[in-house]
Order: structure tokens, then sequence, then C-alpha cells
């Protein structure tokens, strides 16, 4: 893993969260975009060499929207960069580790992402993500 990529924060109200975001970091969003697949808005910052990812639900059976309703708005998720994903899965997945998506799937951002279950990450969700 290269470094942390980005750090996903679950939101109830993505424009609201836009002004606090922007209001904290002293800067606008970069991009915004859905990923319909996943039953997400995505909306992006970024502060210095760093990133996060605000996220809101598009519909109640999302990803998102369990999360929220299970553990409240927070952070969802910390991605790591990588650089060859598939080599990445093998090796995470020869440690142990459960990989939840076994096929990199398009994500946000213009990345390439897979998911390490958290209950074998001391219950945090772990991205990876290649540069597609």
């Amino acid at each position: 893993m290269e470094k942390i990529e980005h750090i996903g924060i679950a939101v109830k109200d993505l424009a609201a969260s836009n002004l606090l975001f922007e209001k904290l970091l002293g800067v606008p969003s970069y991009k915004q975009e859905e990923v319909a697949s996943e039953g997400v808005k995505t909306s992006f910052f970024q502060s210095g060499p760093n990133k996060i990812e605000l996220l809101e639900a598009t519909n109640p059976d999302s990803p998102i929207a369990k999360f929220i309703e299970k553990k409240g708005e927070g952070i969802h998720h910390i991605a790591f960069d990588v650089k060859n994903i598939v080599e990445e899965i093998a090796r995470l997945k020869a440690e142990g580790f459960t990989v939840l998506n076994e096929t990199p799937k398009q994500g946000a951002d213009n990345k390439l992402v897979a998911f390490l279950h958290p209950k074998g990450t001391n219950g945090v969700l772990i991205e990876l993500c290649q540069e597609m």
C-alpha cells in the first residue's frame, strides 16, 4: 500500500455537509458524483495532501444508509492507494483477510476499488484504490 488515499465520511445531508467541510477546510469540494451501483452520492475535498470523501445514501438499501442507521454519521472507511489492486487483493487474501469483492469495481473519483471486511481489520472498513 502506497499511502492513505482518502477518508470516507458517511453523512445524512450532502449539501449541508459540503457547507460544513467548506468552512472547516477553507476550500470548496473539487468533485461531486453519483455511484449508482453503490447507491451513493459523493463529494471530495482536498486539503494539502489529504482527501476527504463525503458519502450520502441515494436509497434506503444502500450500504451508506445501513451504516448511518446502525452507527450514525461519521467515519465510514479509510482508503489506501495501491499500484496493482489485483495483486494487492491476492496478497491480502493470502494473509487471511476477507475481501468483500474479489474483482475490483469502478468507484468514485476515477478509481478501481475493493473492500476488506471490517471484522478482520479491527472494525474499520478498508478500501483499496487504484487509479484507472
